[in-house]
């Protein structure tokens, strides 16, 4: 079983731990890996993602049974005059079928949300790319250093 939690502002020590665990940040290695994300910056980020989102961002952990397990996110970005799609799944927590699920629900909210396209951009080695094509996302282009994929929802 997998759900979607709307975090509390006390909840963001997942996001902490999990943007700062090597190994789970691994594939964002072409920007620079772990992202420190202190206690001081919970508040600010907290009420731009999550109180003041306008329907332009979407965030939410993945809880399965007992803890939480990743997070999914899209937030609109001019570059793409689109929406770009994120899953984190917690390294301990890889290989369970969790990222798929995420994907599908992530890809879910945004269609409830009326948000026609979803788009990621993933670093050229990033394994993950065959979730995102499993998942109905198509190669839209690549650079040097990423893959921007598409869905139409």
């Amino acid at each position: 079983m997998l759900e979607l939690v709307i975090p509390t502002l006390e909840d963001m020590w997942f996001r902490e731990k999990l943007l700062a665990d090597e190994k789970t940040m691994a594939y964002n290695h072409a920007w620079g890996g772990a992202i420190p994300f202190p206690k001081e910056k919970w508040q600010p980020w907290y009420q731009h993602w999550i109180v003041d989102h306008e329907n332009l961002r979407y965030y939410r952990y993945l809880k399965n049974e007992n803890s939480f397990v990743g997070e999914i996110a899209y937030h609109y970005d001019p570059e793409y005059d689109g929406y770009i799609a994120n899953i984190i799944i917690f390294s301990e927590y890889r290989g369970r079928g969790y990222g798929a699920k995420g994907l599908k629900m992530l890809c879910l909210a945004a269609k409830e949300n009326q948000i026609p396209v979803l788009y990621d951009d993933i670093a050229i080695d990033n394994s993950a790319i065959n979730m995102f094509f499993k998942e109905g996302f198509f190669e839209e282009y690549r650079t040097a250093e990423k893959i921007i994929l598409k869905k139409e929802l």
